[in-house]
């Protein structure tokens, strides 16, 4: 089955209407067919940039939509993937990475999802499509 890996950029964007990528993360939303996955690890990341910029109440509401959803696979990250994770953060030091990044790359390389819907450039550094381009 193809599944979309989804990014703590574009969960943000799609909740945030002043996001400067809240027009284009809706508009792909609305019209995107293909499941959606994240990790622990985003769920995680956006909860808590939901709650410091735009309060608790969002950060809850969002919480439980995703957890709710029929829509979206929310996954653990397994030791192995933080393994592989921790090899890519010391290996390409150079990129700025930060290691919820490395986790995510780590299931999608053992997933084999090839596809993210991000606004991060790094996806791209690492191989990945992106959704919408950018």
């Amino acid at each position: 089955m193809k599944r979309l890996f989804v990014d703590t950029g574009a969960w943000y964007a799609l909740i945030d209407r002043n996001d400067p990528d809240h027009k284009e993360a809706a508009s792909f939303m609305e019209n995107n067919k293909i499941p959606l996955l994240t990790t622990n690890f985003v769920f995680d990341e956006t909860i808590t940039l939901l709650q410091s910029r735009l309060g608790w109440n969002v950060a809850k509401e969002f919480g439980l939509k995703l957890k709710g959803s029929r829509f979206v696979s929310l996954i653990s990250v397994r030791d192995e993937d933080e393994e592989r994770a921790w090899e890519i953060f010391l290996k390409y030091k150079d990129k700025d990475l930060s290691y919820t990044d490395c986790t995510s790359f780590a299931v999608m390389e053992r997933l084999r999802i090839a596809t993210a819907f991000s606004f991060d450039s790094h996806f791209q550094t690492m191989k990945f499509q992106v959704v919408p381009p950018l």
